[in-house]
């Protein structure tokens, strides 16, 4: 049973459509990247997935839930996390104190994210400790902002770009992040225009044009 499925999903924006009939399912302990250019979709799917923006027909399931009929909290509470690509990090609080908003109880099926683990996982972000997020790089942020969501121990992620703008070095950090989550059994799916980094950390990947998914 897929971790993660979605079908017949149609959302945008007003009037305007964004998606027409997207189907896809990223299981358990499984990398699935949604390659597409910039406009073709990829940020609207994980948000109507997440609720943040309203879909008018399909399923959206997550172990069983029907996601279509909560709101976004409801859903992260059930431990399906997000990571939106443009690195919503709290700027006035420390890196330690922006990971204590994301910190959920620990769940069923899915790992526990300690400080000290997500320190192993980005330890860049180790001796920043008490550096505030205004004061940090943007690969920095993007480190953070995924700790942070994997604070809340979920059991599938959904990444925005998380590769978009970044230094070869941090790009490196990322990919190994992405490969221990896979380890660690959790669900990931990555929304991505490099089809070179999709291809690097993907199992499988669905090619999304105009809001429609084709045929890699």
């Amino acid at each position: 049973m897929a971790t993660l499925e979605v079908r017949g999903l149609r959302a945008g924006y007003g009037r305007a459509q964004v998606l027409f009939d997207v189907d896809l399912e990223v299981r358990a302990g499984e990398v699935v990247a949604l390659l597409g250019r910039n406009g073709a979709g990829k940020s609207t799917t994980l948000k109507a997935i997440m609720g943040l923006v309203p879909s008018t027909a399909g399923d959206v399931r997550f172990d069983e839930h029907d996601l279509r009929a909560l709101e976004p909290y409801e859903i992260a509470r059930l431990g399906l996390g997000y990571v939106p690509e443009d690195r919503r990090i709290f700027t006035d609080l420390t890196v330690v104190e922006n990971l204590e908003v994301g910190r959920q109880p620990p769940r069923p099926g899915a790992p526990v994210w300690s400080e000290e683990r997500l320190f192993q996982l980005f330890p860049s972000l180790a001796p920043l400790r008490e550096r505030r997020g205004a004061r940090m790089s943007g690969g920095e942020q993007q480190m953070l902002c995924i700790a942070r969501t994997l604070a809340g121990n979920p059991r599938a992620v959904l990444l925005d770009e998380p590769s978009e703008g970044l230094a070869p070095v941090v790009v490196e950090h990322v990919a190994r992040a992405i490969n221990e989550l896979k380890q660690a059994g959790v669900a990931v799916l990555l929304a991505e225009q490099s089809r070179h980094f999709a291809e690097r950390v993907a199992d499988r990947t669905y090619l999304l044009e105009t809001g429609i998914i084709r045929k890699p």
